[in-house]
């Protein structure tokens, strides 16, 4: 089976605000995909409903073709648009609790990144800059094995050279088998590393499709398409 996620007919209500609407859409495997749209378009609902942290309301979502649960989680790698490490903690600590929890978690390969980066191990995270934090969480997640990599606005605040890092760290950590999901709403930095895109407005998917069959097809650029539909 080639479909590694697959979205159908979902939507989500909060309270009186509906996120999404009816979305459907799958993902195969071995991609790096985009996920564009606005602040406050659904992106992030997206994120969490594939991870199990919420449910849909109505629809289905299937991770190899199960719903999310103990065995997506295990093939799920997630940095979400917040933090949740304990400022309290040290960069080592951070480590200590993704061995803990996850068997694919590839010390080696997180410490080796951290060296590339000259950041101490033994540095608390309350005195890292944002940038090199978000460094220090993508690490964490990049250096699991995973089959699905969902990265929610890893880019947002972050220093031209730190995007030029997460980029390329993204680019040289995942298996070819893997699929990435980055979400974000900053599309110049990021387009060209993109195979596919799906457009979300408003809680549903406006385009989607091969990057390379949009583009022909516009006779623009993907950053300029957004532009053009979200007019910013």
């Amino acid at each position: 089976m080639n479909t590694l996620l697959q979205f159908n007919g979902v939507s989500k209500i909060y309270g009186n605000k509906q996120a999404l609407n009816n979305v459907t859409f799958s993902l195969p495997k071995g991609k790096i995909v985009g996920l564009l749209g606005p602040n406050g378009s659904g992106k992030t609902t997206i994120m969490k409903l594939i991870n199990g942290l919420i449910q849909p309301t109505s629809g289905t979502v299937l991770i190899n073709g199960e719903a999310p649960g103990v065995a997506s989680k295990a093939v799920i790698s997630y940095l979400p648009d917040r933090t949740y490490l304990n400022n309290w903690m040290k960069v080592r600590d951070t480590f200590d609790m993704f061995c803990d929890f996850y068997t694919d978690f590839d010390r080696q390969k997180a410490e080796e990144m951290l060296r590339n980066l000259a950041i101490d191990p033994a540095a608390n995270l309350k005195s890292l800059s944002k940038g090199t934090l978000e460094k220090v969480q993508l690490i964490l997640v990049m250096a699991r094995k995973a089959q699905l990599y969902l990265l929610d606005e890893p880019i947002a605040g972050v220093d031209p050279a730190a995007r030029d890092y997460i980029l390329h760290t993204i680019l040289n950590n995942y298996g070819e088998e893997s699929t990435i999901l980055l979400s974000t709403h900053l599309i110049t930095d990021v387009e060209s590393i993109f195979e596919q895109v799906i457009f979300v407005k408003n809680g549903t998917i406006d385009l989607m499709g091969d990057v390379d069959e949009i583009r022909a097809k516009h006779n623009k650029s993907i950053d300029s398409l957004f532009r053009e539909v979200y007019k910013c």
